[in-house]
């Protein structure tokens, strides 16, 4: 039997930053035990997790300097959309944006493949969250490698080149996000094919989980094999301190839930952020502001 592992441990086992050492035997779907913590502890950690990561998107906000990117991949029923919900149900919406990366349409094909992507990328002060992401084009499109006449790319660059290059594209581009003050954090919800065909099978059981079903997305399992590869392939290439991967065991949800908060919590935590010291000019304005307020307070004897 499995000796229980620290969380602290098992943060540090999920997280690549060199993609040459990467091993995926040693990154399991499923961990047993987490030394001290149980499901009901990981939920109170999840929701004090909360309350941090909202104090920490303040300071953020307030900075208007650093933005995290959180990219999230996964095999269908991998629990991105449950993930995004739970993990950043404490924060302010309007520091946030969710972008969710569907097939691409008629503007998208007419351009490169990263320039959605740079379009969405968080402006200062905000996070960004990505369902899928860029990595999309060396995961579906190496799978189904017949998307890439959809994307006009000419003949003649339609080569077994191709994903090498774009491996490269994906370093340069997030290496870019990271010099110019985003924080990239790249998360694949490692899911077991069993665990998948179980929440497949309670989508179609269950009534209120019927709009979650797709019949493509079970289909899809028949190139299962050929999906692990691309996810392995693409963190071995895209793996970096500036934009790791952390490869997360995704069978136990509440497990993957306080692994990834804790992951986010512990990047912003590291910018050692404070509220900004205000200018001689906005303290010069609000005790100018501030005398006029009180001024304006109702006489005693007379009614608010």
């Amino acid at each position: 039997m499995a000796h229980p592992v620290s969380l602290d441990a098992l943060l540090k086992q999920c997280r690549v930053e060199d993609g040459a050492r990467f091993d995926p035997a040693s990154h399991p779907t499923r961990i047993a035990d987490l030394e001290g913590i149980g499901k009901s502890d990981g939920k109170h950690l999840l929701r004090r997790g909360v309350k941090r990561l909202s104090e920490l998107q303040t300071l953020l906000y307030a900075n208007g300097t650093w933005s995290l990117l959180l990219v999230f991949q996964a095999m269908d029923a991998g629990g991105k959309d449950g993930m995004i919900k739970h993990v950043m149900s404490g924060v302010n919406p309007q520091g946030v944006s969710v972008t969710s990366f569907k097939q691409p349409g008629p503007v998208e094909l007419a351009h490169d493949y990263l320039w959605r992507v740079h379009m969405a990328a968080p402006s200062c002060g905000r996070i960004g969250i990505f369902n899928r992401s860029h990595y999309e084009e060396v995961l579906v499109t190496r799978v189904h490698p017949e998307l890439l006449v959809r994307q006009k790319i000419p003949a003649s660059l339609r080569t077994d080149a191709i994903w090498q290059e774009r491996y490269q594209d994906i370093r340069h581009f997030e290496h870019y996000l990271s010099r110019q003050g985003t924080v990239v954090l790249k998360f694949f919800l490692n899911l077991s094919k069993e665990e998948q065909r179980r929440r497949f099978l309670q989508r179609i059981d269950e009534d209120q989980k019927h709009w979650k079903f797709s019949a493509s997305d079970a289909r899809e399992r028949t190139h299962w094999n050929a999906y692990q590869a691309a996810y392995h392939d693409a963190i071995r290439n895209t793996a970096s301190p500036h934009a790791p991967w952390v490869v997360v065991p995704a069978d136990r949800k509440w497990m993957a839930r306080l692994l990834v908060m804790e992951t986010i919590i512990q990047a912003l935590e590291a910018l050692n952020m404070t509220i900004p010291e205000p200018s001689q000019d906005l303290i010069d304005d609000m005790a100018v502001v501030r005398k006029e307020l009180v001024a304006e307070a109702p006489k005693k004897g007379h009614a608010a």
